[in-house]
């Protein structure tokens, strides 16, 4: 993805015209020239550029923000579309770096990361195909990586204790249940453990 400092110099403000912290053109153009504040396009540039040189952003939280700071819907989206041509907008680049870095670094399983590019707004098409790179095999690794950490951490605590907290943590983390219960089962059984997990769907 394209710096978001250098890809749209064209469309920056005036050298002379200063930018808050608020990510708001200061006005110090003399001679009584136009305020930049009074130009909602110049205004609207400034705060995308501001929030994506700070981290990557999709779409909509971009048109969230500019909503917020009162931008015309109009011009929202021509600025918007403006970012997107340049490259500076790509919802599905959003997606699938999010997607590998949530899984890898955090354990989260394909449920939670479509939960929160959702909440980010990304289309339910671009979740998919996202959520979709990773595969049923590589969820069942990650759990069963995330179990045996959790697991080995609880050694000499009751099992029904261990089995609830490494079920809580894998329903946290996004894994379906059934999933997570026969990852559990197998891992105990490992251990030679002979507690009785039932699975889930036969309801006992």
């Amino acid at each position: 993805m394209p710096d978001p400092r250098t890809a749209m110099d064209e469309d920056l403000p005036h050298p002379a015209a200063g930018v808050t912290e608020e990510g708001t053109e200061r006005a110090t153009v003399p001679g009584g020239a136009a305020r930049p504040d009074d130009d909602p396009e110049a205004t609207a540039r400034c705060i995308c550029l501001r929030l994506l040189t700070a981290a990557p952003r999709t779409r909509a939280q971009l048109e969230q923000a500019l909503r917020k700071r009162g931008i015309p819907e109009e011009v929202s989206a021509h600025v918007l579309g403006r970012f997107s041509e340049a490259g500076l907008i790509d919802d599905a680049a959003f997606a699938g770096a999010w997607v590998d870095s949530r899984h890898t670094g955090r354990g989260l399983g394909r449920r939670a990361l479509a939960a929160e590019l959702r909440r980010r707004g990304v289309a339910e098409e671009t979740v998919h195909d996202a959520v979709g790179d990773i595969s049923a095999e590589q969820e069942e690794a990650t759990a069963r990586r995330l179990v045996r950490r959790k697991l080995d951490a609880s050694r000499g605590a009751p099992d029904t204790t261990r089995v609830r907290r490494v079920m809580g943590m894998l329903a946290r983390k996004g894994y379906a249940a059934g999933l997570a219960y026969r990852v559990v089962r197998e891992e105990l059984e490992a251990e030679g453990s002979e507690f009785d997990l039932p699975d889930p769907d036969l309801g006992t």
